[in-house]
């Protein structure tokens, strides 16, 4: 006895007609069962309240402004409606927007309109968050360590140095520090002092400086952790 493959379900939204058709037919000729179009948020929102798709294809920018009525519309869906994977897709590389989106959980991508060209990977992409998986653009996953770096105000530190600092900020004195490295105390005060000149802390009371850089790598630390 044959049994029939159960074809994921996808609603599809986008203000451009051609593309819009031009996903369903994809979609539809790799095994994938389009339930519905829409061309603005409202329209989806109802396309998925009513079928409960398995995954929504939404663009990020849809009338009636074409600011992030998609973005709007995807939270939406997750809160309502948290099974439904969603997928969005954007012309340009916005970070901001895709940190927040990526934040709401699992079941989630993200991916320049570029990407479908690559049909193969299109559709995985679909099957993995549709299996549980997250999705991010490379052009944004370059993006974000580009900024990382822009951001990060210890890049400008050795190894050595930042491992001076992170004992620095355990609270050991230089002669904590040099006896955890093995070096002398002396050597440990010509890297504090690097330290403090490369991260162009003022030119103040010593112990102040001090303070700061801890706190420099404190933040830096807690940023690169994430929330």
């Amino acid at each position: 006895m044959a049994f029939e493959t159960v074809r994921q379900s996808v609603v599809i939204a986008d203000d451009d007609v051609l593309l819009r058709e031009g996903l369903a037919s994809l979609l539809d000729r790799h095994g994938f069962a389009v339930t519905g179009l829409a061309d603005d948020g409202p329209h989806l929102l109802e396309l998925v309240e009513k079928a409960t798709p398995d995954i929504a294809v939404v663009d990020i920018r849809m009338p009636p402004a074409h600011s992030t009525e998609g973005l709007a519309a995807a939270r939406e869906i997750r809160r309502r409606f948290p099974r439904v994977a969603i997928l969005v897709l954007s012309a340009f590389v916005e970070v901001e927007h895709a940190i927040e989106l990526l934040a709401s959980g699992e079941r989630i991508g993200y991916l320049l309109k570029s990407r479908v060209t690559d049909v193969d990977d299109f559709v995985e992409t679909l099957h993995r968050i549709f299996d549980g998986g997250t999705v991010v653009d490379p052009a944004v996953v370059q993006e974000l360590v580009a900024a990382h770096r822009r951001r990060d105000p210890l890049d400008v530190l050795s190894p050595r140095e930042r491992e001076v600092l992170a004992l620095m900020a355990e609270g050991r004195s230089n002669a904590g520090v040099a006896k955890t490295l093995w070096v002398t105390e002396g050597t440990v005060e010509k890297h504090v002092r690097s330290i403090l000149t490369k991260l162009d802390l003022p030119e103040t009371d010593e112990t102040h400086r001090r303070v700061l850089a801890v706190l420099t790598f404190l933040e830096a630390a807690s940023s690169a952790a994430g929330p």
